[in-house]
C-alpha cells in the first residue's frame, strides 16, 4: 500500500469480511506538453502555482511530474482568495483559472480572471475578465506573446510620432528664433497627414520580435516611456531636426550660390530650401519607420519584414513626390522642381538617418547589457 500511495495517486481498497480483495488506484495524469510550457512560462519570469482540491500526497506529485512553481492541497475558495491577495501584496499581477462555481470568487478577486469556454460555468464565465474558447492552457502563453507584441508595437508608434514630431516641432522653432521660415502650415498638415499616420499604422502590424518571450515582466508601475524610451525620443527627434535644417540650409546654398544673414532674417522662404526641407523631413520619417521595428535590435538582423510598413512607404513616397512634381499644386505648397544633385542631397540626409540609429542602437545594446 505504502508503494502504491507514493506513486501519488488515490488507492481504494476493495474488502469483503475484513479481507482486502484487492486495490483500485486512481491517478491524474500531466496532459502532453504541459510540463514544456511550464518551463516556458518560468523562462519568462511568470510563476505558475497549482490550487486543488486533491490530498497533499497526490498534489505533490502532480506539481513535481508537472514542474510548476508550487501548490496548495485540499484548497477551499477562502483559501485561493488568501493566496492571491499575498500575491498581489508582493506587488505581483496575478491570473486565475477556473471552471466550477467555487473559483468565481477568486477569479473576480484576480487581476486577470479567466474562465473556461467549454467547461466552466456560467457564472465563473460571467465574472472572468477573458474565457478560453478552447479550455487549453498554451492559449493563455499565446495570449501572453500576444499581448507583448502589442504592448511593444504601441510603444514603437509613439516613439516613432514623437519623435517625428519633436523634430517638426524644433525645426519651425530654431527657424522662428533665427527669423527665417522653414515650413508653411499646409506642408506640416501634409506631412502629418502622409508620412506620419501612414507609417504608424503600419508599425501597429509589426510581428513579435524574437526575443518578446525571453524578457521578464516589465513592472507594473513602469510607464510608457520606461526602459529609456524618452531618451531614445529626444535624441531621434534632435538628430532628424539636424538633418531637416542642414537640407534647409543647403538648397539655399544651391539656389543663391551662397548664405547670407540677410537672406535669413528678410523673413522670406528660400522656395528651393523649403522643397529640400520637406523632401528630407518626409524621407526621414519614412525610412526612421523601418528603424522603429525594433528598439534595439539592427534592422538588418531581423529575419521577417513588415509586408504592410513596405506598402505604407510606397505609398508615402508617392504622396510625397506629388506636391512637388504636380505644377499646380507645387505652387498651392511654395515648393520648386529641384536638379538631380539637390534631389539627391535631400535623399541623402533623409537617409542618414539609418546609419546613425544603427550606431545609437548599438552604443544602447552595449550600455543596457553593462546594467544588467
Amino acid at each position: 500500500m505504502e508503494e502504491v500511495s507514493s506513486l501519488g495517486g488515490t488507492p481504494l481498497v476493495v474488502c469483503e469480511n475484513n479481507k482486502v480483495l484487492g486495490v483500485i488506484y486512481l491517478k491524474d495524469t500531466v496532459k502532453p506538453g504541459m510540463v514544456e510550457r511550464f518551463e516556458r512560462l518560468r523562462a519568462i519570469g511568470i510563476k505558475t502555482i497549482m490550487c486543488t482540491g486533491d490530498n497533499p500526497l497526490t498534489a505533490a506529485t502532480i506539481a513535481k511530474e508537472a514542474g510548476v512553481d508550487g501548490f496548495v492541497a485540499e484548497c477551499k475558495p477562502e483559501d485561493k482568495i488568501a493566496l492571491i491577495k499575498k500575491e498581489q501584496a508582493e506587488g505581483k499581477i496575478v491570473a486565475m483559472t477556473g471552471d466550477g462555481v467555487n473559483d468565481a470568487p477568486s477569479i473576480k478577486r484576480a487581476d486577470i480572471g479567466v474562465g473556461m469556454g467549454i467547461t466552466g460555468t456560467d457564472v465563473t464565465k460571467n465574472v472572468a475578465d477573458m474565457v478560453l474558447a478552447d479550455d487549453n492552457f498554451a492559449t493563455i502563453i499565446n495570449a501572453v506573446e500576444e499581448g507583448r507584441r502589442i504592448y511593444d508595437n504601441i510603444r514603437k508608434v509613439i516613439q516613432f510620432l514623437l519623435s517625428a514630431n519633436i523634430a517638426e516641432v524644433l525645426s519651425v522653432f530654431v527657424a522662428t528664433l533665427i527669423g527665417f521660415t522653414i515650413f508653411q502650415p499646409v506642408q506640416l498638415l501634409w506631412i502629418n497627414l502622409i508620412t506620419d499616420s501612414l507609417p504608424a499604422l503600419a508599425l501597429g502590424m509589426e510581428e513579435a520580435e524574437g526575443d518578446v518571450m525571453k524578457r521578464k515582466p516589465r513592472k507594473a508601475s513602469d510607464g510608457v516611456f520606461a526602459g529609456g524610451m524618452g531618451v531614445d525620443i529626444a535624441f531621434q527627434g534632435v538628430i532628424i531636426t539636424i538633418l531637416v535644417l542642414a537640407s534647409f540650409f543647403a538648397g539655399m546654398h544651391f539656389h543663391n550660390g551662397a548664405i547670407e544673414l540677410s537672406m535669413l532674417t528678410d523673413g522670406i522662404a528660400d522656395p528651393e530650401g523649403v522643397t529640400m526641407a520637406f523632401i528630407t523631413l518626409s524621407m526621414v520619417e519614412i525610412f526612421h519607420s523601418f528603424n522603429m521595428r525594433s528598439r534595439r535590435a539592427s534592422i538588418f538582423s531581423m529575419k521577417t519584414q513588415n509586408k504592410w510598413l513596405w506598402g505604407a512607404a510606397a505609398l508615402a513616397v508617392v504622396l510625397t513626390v506629388v506636391p512637388v512634381e504636380v505644377d499646380f499644386l507645387a505652387e498651392v505648397f511654395g515648393f520648386m522642381t529641384l536638379d538631380p544633385i539637390a534631389l539627391f542631397t535631400a535623399l541623402g540626409l533623409a537617409f542618414l538617418i539609418i546609419p546613425l540609429m544603427e550606431i545609437y542602437k548599438a552604443v544602447m545594446r552595449r550600455v543596457e547589457k553593462n546594467q544588467d
